[in-house]
C-alpha cells in the first residue's frame, strides 16, 4: 500500500496535530465495491467495531451495506446515519437483556447466540426474532485466533436452535468466525461443514435453516500481501456448493478490516530517539502513538504496519518501536525487524499505513492523559 494522494494533500495542507488517523472515503468505497463484486451472492455486513467513524457508516449506508453491531451505541450510530434497522445484525453473543430489548425496540430482528441463557433472553425481549447460533472453529492462518470465548460445540448449537424454535424464535442458521486477519482461503471449510450437519439434523426435526453467517476474518495487506477477495469467494462458494448442492442457504459475511484498513493512515511524530547503551545496535524510536493510543493490534506483534518517513531511501538501521506512555508494555515491535532512517530525529513524522481498522476504535479514553486518537476523513463526504 502507498499513501493516497487525498490523504497526502490533506496532511500537507492542514498539518493536523499528531497523532491522528486520516481516512480516505474513496478507498473505503473502492474496497467495499471490490468485495461485493467478488462475492455477489453474499450479503455484506460491515463490522462497525473496525472503524465507527460516522462518515464511514454514512458512506456504506449509501452503498446498501448491512451492519454487524454489538451494542446499543453501535445500533444508535448506524440508525443516526441512515441505516435501515432491517440491515443490522446483532452479532455479539454476549449481551444484556436490556440491550436485546433496546435492539428489538429499534427494529433489529437478527441476533447471534451461543448459550441457552442468551436464547431465553432473546425470546423474552425480542419475540419472533431471527437467530443464528455460533459454533467454535479454530482453523490455522489467523493473526489473532479467537479461542473459545465465542461459540459452542456443534451438538449444543443444534440443541440451542431447536430450543429457540420452541420459544417462538426463527432459527435461521449457523454462525462462525475463522479468526482475525485470516490468510487461508480454505479456513471457512470447517464452519460450513458444521453448518451442513446441523442443517441436516434440524431439517429432520422440521426446522429449515436458511442462512450461514460466515463471520469476519477477511484480511488486509500490511507488510506482506494477502490473497485477493476472489480467492476467498471461490473457496467459500465451492465449499457451500459441495455441502449444500443446488439449493444452498443464503450467506452473509462480516468484514471490517478488509473494507477500512487500507483506507487509513496514522500520522505520528517521533518523541525521542535513544539507545540503551553505547554498544546497542538498536535505536529505540518513541512515537507519540502507542498501544493505548490506537495501536492495540501490535500486541504480540500480531499486526505489523508499514512505516513511511520523509527520509526513506537514505541510510537506515534497526530499531525498536515504542509508544509514549509510562507503561512497560507500551512497546510496539521488539521481535519484528524494523529499520528506519538514521537521520530520523525528534519532531519528524512517521506515517503508519493501512491503519484504518481497529485503531481509533481501540484507543483509550485518556491513559496517562493522552487524548483518544482523532479521525479526519477525506474524499467522498470527508472533511
Amino acid at each position: 500500500m502507498t499513501k493516497s494522494l487525498a490523504i497526502q494533500e490533506f496532511l500537507d495542507g492542514t498539518a493536523p496535530p499528531t497523532p491522528c488517523l486520516v481516512i480516505d472515503l474513496d478507498l473505503v468505497r473502492d474496497n467495499y465495491l471490490a468485495l461485493r463484486a467478488a462475492m455477489p451472492a453474499t450479503r455484506i455486513y460491515y463490522a462497525v467495531k473496525a472503524n465507527p467513524t460516522p462518515e464511514v457508516i454514512r458512506l456504506l449506508v449509501g452503498l446498501d451495506a448491512g451492519f454487524d453491531v454489538a451494542s446499543p451505541a453501535e445500533i444508535t450510530l448506524c440508525l443516526a446515519n441512515g441505516a435501515d434497522p432491517a440491515t443490522l445484525s446483532y452479532g455479539s453473543t454476549i449481551k444484556k437483556a436490556a440491550d436485546i430489548a433496546f435492539a428489538h425496540e429499534h427494529g433489529v430482528s437478527l441476533f447471534t447466540t451461543d448459550s441457552i441463557g442468551d436464547v431465553e433472553h432473546i425470546a423474552a425481549h425480542a419475540p419472533g426474532a431471527g437467530v443464528c447460533c455460533r459454533v467454535v472453529v479454530n482453523p490455522p492462518g489467523a493473526a489473532t485466533p479467537l479461542g473459545r470465548k465465542f461459540g459452542c460445540a456443534e451438538d449444543m448449537a443444534g440443541d440451542l436452535l431447536t430450543r429457540a424454535a420452541e420459544l417462538g424464535l426463527r432459527s435461521r442458521g449457523v454462525s462462525f468466525h475463522v479468526g482475525s486477519q485470516q490468510t487461508d482461503p480454505a479456513a471457512w471449510r470447517t464452519g460450513i461443514e458444521q453448518a451442513a450437519r446441523i442443517g441436516t439434523r434440524l431439517a429432520a426435526a422440521g426446522i429449515d435453516l436458511d442462512l450461514i453467517n460466515l463471520g469476519g476474518g477477511l484480511p488486509a495487506a500490511y507488510l506482506t500481501a494477502v490473497p485477493a477477495p476472489e480467492r476467498y469467494a471461490a473457496a467459500i462458494d465451492a465449499c457451500v456448493a459441495e455441502h449444500f448442492g443446488a439449493d444452498p442457504p443464503a450467506t452473509m459475511i462480516e468484514p471490517g478490516r478488509a473494507i477500512v484498513a487500507t483506507a487509513g493512515l496514522i500520522r505520528s511524530e517521533v518523541v525521542l530517539v535513544a539507545r540503551k547503551s553505547a554498544a546497542d545496535q538498536h535505536r529505540w524510536v518513541y512515537l507519540d502513538v502507542g498501544r493505548y493510543g490506537g495501536l492495540a493490534e501490535t500486541e504480540n506483534e500480531a499486526i505489523a504496519y508499514r512505516m513511511v518517513t520523509r527520509f526513506d531511501g537514505t541510510e537506515d538501521g534497526p530499531v525498536i518501536l515504542a509508544g509514549p506512555t509510562c507503561d512497560g508494555d507500551d512497546v510496539l515491535y521488539q521481535r519484528t525487524p524494523y529499520r528506519l532512517p538514521m537521520r530520523l530525529a525528534a519532531g519528524d513524522h512517521v506515517d503508519i499505513l493501512a491503519a484504518g481498522a481497529y485503531t481509533a476504535s481501540y484507543s483509550s479514553v485518556a491513559f496517562n492523559g493522552f487524548a483518544p486518537l482523532p479521525t479526519y476523513c477525506v474524499g467522498q463526504g470527508g472533511a
